[in-house]
């Protein structure tokens, strides 16, 4: 992280927003424990500037934008959240803060998912997680390339009692430490870095396939993709497996850990195979993750294999492809590129 940005936006802090949006999401869910159906939570409250709030992410923007009052009282900075979109800060003469008129102001660009994979959460099926990306002073909306800072706090199921933050920055790596909600535990800290292992199976190779309508057109790509390698590389397809986590930011911290060799997300690429509408990957979802994955020594591309990297906006379509590491991205990736008829290299 630059010693510009971190003079103006030490880590402490952001970490400190991480835990208020845990706790909120927490006692929100354990107050409605005992709903049985749909909890207010649950119900879709309206569309923000980039995808459906739900009753729980009210109370998570809320806590978001406490934060940005509190910080814009000391310093000023960008600030974008799925159901708002950009926000501008500063302080005031009278000690409390006033909203600015764009990117040129000298302080950072922040973009924050409060809660990532509300649906899983909701049906206490799997993590969800907060997700904040910080780029460097700008004049101008930020690009994923732009992100120096990568940090995300896992929003676990209410039966865990454990959760992770996955911290990187660029040039120096990913980190992960394991918290405890037990009062005196320890923090269990460890490097995070991707396996060197190039194999073609007998690992979970996962292509999201979130929407009905689009499922017979990725599956048709995961079909061929999968013939390729049984024939070319020797790959034994009993022990290719699957995984649909409905969370980017969970995709892409599986594929750091090793528990994912392949993620491809496609929905924007084949988006043109039909005329339904089409959800797909949004920026502010891969921003965080996206550098953590890549500090870890993962490789995510664009799915013809070309660098990734796109707007830090609400609306921008993303697909992405993402490798275990590079020796297993160049083991497949030209199998993958056939199979959507894109030129091999």
């Amino acid at each position: 992280m630059s010693e510009h940005l971190t003079q103006r936006l030490p880590t402490q802090r952001l970490e400190a927003l991480l835990d208020a949006v845990r706790i909120a999401t927490r006692e929100r869910l354990a107050a409605e424990e005992s709903v049985r159906g749909l909890s207010s939570a649950a119900q879709v409250a309206g569309v923000g500037a980039g995808d459906v709030t739900y009753g729980i992410d009210l109370e998570s923007e809320r806590v978001v934008s406490l934060w940005l009052e509190e910080y814009a009282r000391e310093g000023p900075l960008s600030l974008f959240t799925e159901d708002i979109g950009w926000r501008h800060a500063g302080p005031d003469s009278d000690g409390g803060w006033r909203e600015l008129d764009d990117f040129d102001h000298g302080g950072p660009r922040l973009i924050i998912d409060p809660i990532d994979g509300t649906r899983p959460l909701l049906g206490d099926l799997r993590s969800a997680w907060t997700s904040i990306a910080a780029c460097p002073p700008g004049t101008e909306e930020p690009r994923a390339s732009d992100v120096t800072l990568g940090l995300l706090g896992e929003l676990p199921p209410s039966t865990t009692e454990t959760w992770r933050v996955i911290q990187a920055e660029v040039g120096k790596g990913a980190r992960l430490e394991r918290r405890s909600f037990a009062a005196g535990s320890e923090t269990a800290r460890v490097s995070l870095v991707a396996d060197v292992d190039d194999r073609c199976d007998h690992g979970v190779f996962s292509f999201f396939r979130f929407t009905p309508h689009q499922r017979p057109a990725i599956a048709r790509v995961e079909a061929d993709f999968f013939a390729r390698i049984a024939e070319d590389e020797g790959a034994d397809l009993m022990h290719c497996h699957d995984d649909q986590y409905v969370c980017n930011v969970g995709q892409l911290v599986h594929l750091a850990l090793g528990s994912y060799r392949m993620i491809a997300d496609l929905r924007s690429h084949v988006a043109s195979s039909t005329d339904a509408p089409v959800v797909t990957s949004k920026p502010y979802d891969l921003a965080a993750a996206l550098l953590v994955a890549r500090e870890a020594g993962c490789l995510v591309t664009a799915p013809d294999g070309s660098t990734l990297d796109f707007p830090l906006d609400a609306t921008t379509p993303v697909s992405f492809v993402g490798w275990a590491n590079e020796a297993t991205a160049r083991r497949l990736a030209r199998h993958l590129q056939a199979a959507l008829g894109a030129p091999i290299n």
